[in-house]
């Protein structure tokens, strides 16, 4: 498994200190010196001195000792999942999901919270609520947790930490979020893009290289894409890297509001799927998809109804999927990846029929058909995959070597002192 080198230079220790704690992490299992020595191209001595500055700082432990061959046994050294956290929360229209994740990305206590009535002021309220919630429910000091990773619907003001119209979300146009959350809780708040998050989460849970690249397709209330390259999640200039809802993927589809016709928003989507599935007799007309918690319900009734065989049902998910399928080429095709990789809210809803259906319909449109079949599969990350990425967001910021800064920097509120 590759993982990334370190630097034996002076005054990079923050850097090599990440590098060694990446390493043991993505191990998953205990290792000796001379094995992170190998991974990490450091010195005997450098690592000596990262290894001794962890395990006071309680990051690393020891873990027994292995024999291998001649000489003086082997010190192992694990990571201690428990030394640090972070709290993930996601903003969707439906409800609030907000976890606590330890240092290895394992969820240690959840909550849910409907939106209800969506001002921001009682939403946030109830944020700052959840998150005490869940440390007090695992037992966790404070001065443990890393920071709160947020994770909102685009698109977003980075520079200032502000969601600035979210869908379906009436009366959050311009909301300091990152800065009202931080006030509210007292904790250092990242503010990222949902779309971004589930991409981070991926790529700090699974077990694999840091440096292959993927298209992750989102599919919640509409649908985002995110791109990570070299173990790093690309965002764009302004943050809003993956607005993809305006790509036309069906010349001869439904009108848009943008003018087009077949864009991805008006036959891809949730919204797009159920209100074909109106027209087409098989939802009634009598649903309100701008209600949270409407559209999921009348989307998973369309879903059901494929499952279990209804022509008409099915057909409308095979369409979807075809355009789908259109887009992922043409994703595939610009940023030239590995794989591609679905997951988000409305993921389990139609998983088994995009499995069944994209692989086929890419590899046949795919302009390097020839050389390569890109993988396509499932996000490992799980249903919360917006929450659990927006704490991978804040242990990825803080832990993961980079040669700029290892410290939450300008996408961050500091905490507010007491």
């Amino acid at each position: 498994m590759s993982t990334r080198r370190g630097t034996n230079l002076p005054r990079m220790g923050d850097f090599n200190q990440a590098v060694v704690v990446e390493a043991i992490r993505r191990a998953g299992e205990a290792l000796s010196r001379t094995e992170l020595a190998a991974a990490t191209g450091l010195s005997a001595q450098t690592l000596t001195n990262i290894t001794r500055r962890l395990l006071d700082d309680g990051l690393i432990a020891e873990a027994g000792r292995a024999i291998n061959g001649p000489g003086k046994p082997r010190v192992l050294l694990r990571l201690v999942a428990e030394s640090r956290y972070s709290v993930g929360v996601h903003l969707d229209p439906a409800v609030v999901t907000v976890v606590l994740l330890d240092l290895a990305g394992t969820a240690v206590a959840r909550r849910l919270i409907p939106v209800g009535a969506p001002e921001p002021a009682r939403v946030i309220d109830a944020m700052a609520q959840a998150i005490e919630a869940v440390i007090g429910e695992a037992g966790v000091d404070r001065s443990r947790i890393v920071g709160i990773g947020l994770a909102a619907p685009g698109p977003l003001d980075e520079a200032n930490g502000t969601v600035v119209d979210p869908p379906m979300l009436r009366g959050w146009r311009r909301v300091p979020l990152r800065t009202l959350l931080s006030e509210a809780t007292g904790f250092a708040v990242v503010l990222e893009k949902d779309t971004a998050a589930a991409a981070v989460g991926e790529l700090w849970t699974r077990r694999g290289p840091v440096d292959d690249s993927f298209v992750l397709l989102y599919l919640g209330t509409g649908l985002g894409a995110a791109l990570a390259r070299d173990g790093d999640v690309t965002r764009g200039r302004i943050g809003n890297f993956g607005e993809i809802g305006h790509i036309v993927v069906d010349p001869e589809g439904p009108a848009c509001a943008c003018g087009s016709r077949g864009c991805v928003a008006v036959t891809c989507t949730p919204q797009a799927i159920v209100a074909e599935a109106v027209r087409a007799g098989v939802l009634p007309p009598d649903g309100d998809e701008d209600e949270a918690g409407a559209l999921e319900d009348r989307f998973a009734a369309v879903c059901a109804r494929a499952e279990r065989g209804e022509p008409f049902a099915s057909g409308i998910l095979a369409r979807a999927a075809r355009c789908t399928a259109a887009l992922l080429v043409i994703l595939t095709d610009v940023l030239d990846v590995e794989r591609i990789v679905l997951g988000g809210p409305f993921w389990g809803y139609v998983s088994a029929v995009y499995l069944a259906e994209l692989p086929e319909h890419v590899h046949r449109a795919s302009a390097t058909r020839a050389l390569r079949e890109i993988p396509i599969h499932g996000s490992v990350v799980g249903a919360d995959v917006g929450a659990v990425g927006a704490a991978c967001v804040v242990l990825n910021e803080a832990l993961t070597p980079r040669a700029s800064s290892l410290l939450l920097s300008e996408r961050v509120v500091a905490p507010v002192a007491p």
